[in-house]
């Protein structure tokens, strides 16, 4: 299991949603001033770790043929950056399915 901290995951979105830094966000009218929603953070995320992971490949790809400019240093740190936002994204999901779980299996 991997040692990345769901609190401070989640932690970490809000505050880059309180500083904007995700512009292309669209907010709510009714959820508050100047705030995301969570599924397009959420969204934005997902898009982010695939784009990290595009990356990664497409620096693995130039690597392996041969290409110029492509050092063995710039591809480990591509790839590890792609692993530890995938691995990070998973133990949102993972924190996701444990609250539903816990929200459906609530008396009424």
């Amino acid at each position: 299991m991997s040692d990345v901290n769901i609190d401070q995951v989640l932690n970490q979105m809000r505050i880059l949603a309180q500083n904007n830094v995700v512009p292309e966000l669209n907010t709510t009218e009714t959820g508050g001033a100047g705030r995301p929603e969570f599924a397009e953070l959420l969204n934005e995320s997902l898009k982010q770790v695939n784009e990290l992971q595009t990356e990664a490949k497409d620096l693995r790809d130039a690597f392996v043929t041969g290409q110029q400019g492509v050092d063995l240093p710039e591809v480990m740190i591509a790839a590890e950056k792609a692993s530890l936002s995938f691995e990070a994204m998973t133990e949102v999901r993972n924190k996701l399915l444990s609250a539903y779980q816990e929200v459906m299996n609530m008396q009424i």
